[in-house]
């Protein structure tokens, strides 16, 4: 059951926003909900699914190739180790790989992998403002678009020099950039507030679908044929999408063709009330806003945790415990398998809380996020404790990353929450101050871990989870359910 207040206060319980038949007046009935599957609002879902799915194979395809594209003798790893326990890897059956190589030290293929982030940043506020302004559905389409483009001319890059390879890495970045502010903006339009845990955990889960086909498919494209067809399958697959997405989809149920007219008036009467008229941002309210800080706060920290486990642990596997996860692309690929059904899992069971039990948004929200974050906290600090068993390494990271998948129906969400019509630019704001661990984690970890030995290790391991789980308290303790005084025009407290 949905209330009104004109009450200032955000203090209370917030509860469904449908109202019933016999609570209103009947013109304010709300028409009958339309079934997800097979919907408009469901197929948009997928096609996002299979957008982001396509980003983050563009995204991480580079890592594998990366591999068969230097020489032998060109390591990124450091091999100084203190062999605190025995060599565990498995031996590799060589291969004549029939791709160029480029004789790449270390630093330079850190900074080819790292460029892409210094792109990524840059473009997150633009692409959350310009997708409120002109919609996403371009936005996002032409920044996959973009994507795949550079994807597809990486090859030449590489051949003409090591800065058009940056260069084209970072331009890469530039574009995916603005797709999830723009994925966000779109959401606003279209999911209905019971349905956005289902909805927006089904179509981010793709990038991690994404990233559990296209690890060990570019391990096998480089292993049967040439490095260079990673690139230029995935790019072509990019573009296939991006015509499918300008076919098919809309920025808004209004302007959907195939659209019924039953489920268009489920959609817009379930907004009507969310939805501000505003064309400035109010962004002195937004800079003063705790439950947006509450956000900030809580994506910077999930980050930082979540590039320590995927990018740091791996590290620590091969450099402590002498196992190296990257020669099984199961093992590779396991902990994202877990965060991708974990996600389809808990935005189903967010949503069923809060339609079905009557839970309010801010006990979901709260409750999943600090699932999602003291979790992976929990077990990133086991981690330095398991002495040289690697099999319980591989479950922990596994359990690590899965548990992280809670946080999408938490603090991930929560734009679409506290101010619907300016999800996009907030997420834009977040996702911005969330770049920065990307950027700076594996540097300060490298810079605590001089000697590589386990206590080093641990001291990074302590200092993620702190950050994870100050984020957990420092959301659960401002984080808000309600929808915001300054996100929609003359509209006061609304308990959503």
């Amino acid at each position: 059951m949905q209330q009104y207040e004109d009450s200032e206060s955000e203090e209370g319980s917030d509860v469904s926003p449908l109202l019933k038949d016999e609570e209103v007046p009947q013109h304010q009935v709300a028409p009958t909900k339309v079934p997800l599957c097979c919907s408009a609002r469901c197929n948009l879902a997928m096609l996002a699914l299979f957008g982001f799915f396509m980003l983050y194979a563009l995204r991480v395809n580079l890592s594998v190739a990366l591999v068969d594209m230097v020489e032998k003798n060109a390591s990124i790893v450091d091999n100084t180790t203190t062999k605190t326990c025995p060599d565990r890897s498995s031996t590799i059956v060589p291969h004549t790989s029939k791709g160029k190589k480029y004789d790449w030290d270390a630093d330079t293929q850190g900074l080819i992998l790292g460029s892409f982030f210094y792109g990524y940043i840059l473009t997150q506020i633009p692409g959350g403002y310009l997708a409120r302004k002109f919609g996403g559905k371009h936005l996002m389409g032409f920044g996959i678009l973009g994507t795949a483009a550079f994807t597809l001319l990486t090859p030449l890059a590489a051949e003409l020099g090591v800065g058009y390879l940056i260069a084209v890495r970072a331009l890469e970045g530039l574009g995916e950039g603005v797709t999830f502010p723009a994925m966000h903006a779109m959401w606003s339009s279209w999911a209905p507030p019971l349905e956005r845990s289902r909805l927006l955990s089904l179509s981010y889960a793709g990038a991690q679908l994404g990233t559990v086909v296209s690890l060990p498919l570019s391990g096998l494209i480089c292993y049967h044929m040439d490095w260079i067809y990673v690139f230029y399958i995935f790019g072509a697959f990019g573009i296939l999408w991006f015509i499918l997405w300008v076919l098919f989809v809309s920025d808004t149920p209004e302007t959907h063709r195939t659209i019924s007219s039953s489920e268009r008036d489920y959609i817009l009467s379930s907004l009507k009330t969310q939805l501000s008229s505003q064309t400035s941002i109010p962004c002195g309210a937004m800079v003063t806003s705790l439950p947006l800080w509450a956000i900030i706060v809580a994506h910077f920290s999930y980050n930082w945790t979540f590039y320590t486990l995927l990018t740091l642990l791996p590290t620590y596997m091969k450099e402590i415990l002498r196992f190296n996860a990257q020669e099984n692309g199961f093992l590779s690929a396991l902990p994202y398998l877990g965060c991708w059904s974990c996600m389809l899992i808990t935005g189903l069971l967010a949503d069923y809380m809060r339609e079905k039990l009557n839970f309010s948004t801010v006990v979901v929200r709260k409750l999943f996020n600090s699932i999602g974050m003291v979790g992976p906290a929990i077990f990133l600090v086991a981690t330095g404790y398991i002495g040289c068993d690697y099999s319980l390494a591989v479950t922990f990271l596994t359990l690590s990353t899965t548990l992280g998948g809670f946080s999408m129906s938490g603090y991930n969400i929560n734009h679409l929450d506290i101010a619907p019509s300016y999800a996009g630019f907030l997420l834009g704001i977040t996702n911005t101050f969330a770049t920065i661990p990307g950027m700076v984690g594996p540097i300060v970890a490298k810079t605590l871990t001089p000697n590589n030995t386990v206590k080093e290790w641990q001291l990074v391991f302590y200092i993620s989870a702190a950050i994870d789980v100050f984020g957990a308290i420092f959301f659960a303790v401002f984080g808000s359910g309600t929808v915001q005084d300054w996100a929609v025009n003359g509209y006061h407290s609304h308990r959503n």
